[in-house]
């Protein structure tokens, strides 16, 4: 038999289910609300969304817009040239050949070409051997030719007139510069009676000489380049010349450079010195002005060859 005591903890038991389950009720329809609530925001509500759509829609145009030009681009491209060959007829083709087939050979253009190329063999032939027998004998293996070094030895004619300007150490130096351009014409030879400092000091003479060889007046040092003239110190042709002043022309036949001990006997005779030191012209002119005064004093043989080379060049 239940007593009024449980009965009553009983009801107050099933109140509280009621009040619990009602409360459930209440707060599921506020749960399922909100998802709908949170879908239904527009893009200005949600900054986020608003940025990667149009970091997007950017990046599709950039990538359409590249689609574009190199469609573009190739299209506007042209390949320069033929892509092929010509297409050639086939008569023309044919008569071409025919052409080609039908060309006669020339037995005298043949006999030419077969005798160049034996010209060339035997020409190519007699250097190499002349290559090496200069070669053996140069090793001293073969003796050298006598009849060449005696040819080479042999001394020069003495019609051959060589133009010697005497000078001296104390004339300007762009007057001495300016003689020798015009002697390397003429092939001629420039005398100096002594060295500057006496003969014992070579190195004034060989700086006064670099200044009026070199072909550009402010270039130093040993790799300048120099004209070809011959200068030389030889007091003696100026006391067989009687020479007492500079400038003077004077034509000596052979080669006044040469050492005496090696010219011939005529040379330096005292009896060739009276012709020539009839014929010594002075004066401060130009060198082609002297060989024509030469020439007027009855050395117009002698001074020819001067002449026609200072003229020529």
């Amino acid at each position: 038999m239940r007593t009024p005591s449980h009965l009553a903890v009983r009801r107050g038991a099933l109140a509280l289910g009621l009040i619990i389950a009602s409360l459930s009720a209440m707060q599921a329809p506020a749960l399922a609300q909100e998802p709908s609530q949170a879908s239904n925001q527009t893009p200005s509500q949600n900054p986020s969304a608003n940025a990667r759509e149009k970091v997007q829609q950017e990046g599709d145009g950039a990538l359409e817009r590249l689609r574009q030009a190199v469609a573009a681009q190739k299209e506007h491209a042209t390949v320069s040239g033929p892509a092929a060959l010509p297409a050639i007829p086939e008569p023309v083709r044919r008569r071409a050949f025919e052409a080609m087939h039908a060309h006669t050979p020339s037995p005298a253009m043949d006999a030419r070409a077969r005798s160049a190329l034996d010209a060339g063999k035997a020409a190519f032939a007699a250097q190499r051997d002349a290559m090496a027998r200069r070669l053996n004998q140069a090793l001293g293996l073969e003796a050298p030719d006598m009849a060449a070094l005696a040819r080479a030895a042999a001394p020069k004619p003495a019609d051959n007139w060589v133009p010697v300007l005497f000078v001296s150490s104390s004339m300007p130096i762009t007057t001495l510069r300016a003689y020798a351009l015009q002697l390397e014409k003429a092939r001629g030879v420039m005398a100096f009676r002594g060295m500057p400092g006496g003969l014992t000091h070579v190195a004034p003479m060989a700086r006064l000489s670099a200044e009026i060889l070199r072909l550009d007046p402010g270039c130093e040092g040993p790799a300048c380049a120099m004209r070809d003239v011959q200068l030389i110190v030889d007091p003696i042709v100026f006391r067989q010349h009687g020479i007492a002043q500079v400038p003077a022309l004077a034509m000596i036949p052979g080669d006044p450079t040469q050492p005496y001990c090696e010219r011939g006997e005529d040379a330096s005779a005292p009896a060739t010195l009276p012709k020539l030191a009839g014929r010594i012209v002075y004066g401060d002119a130009a060198l082609s002005g002297m060989l024509e005064e030469y020439a007027r004093l009855g050395g117009k043989e002698e001074v020819r060859d001067a002449q026609s080379r200072l003229e020529s060049r």
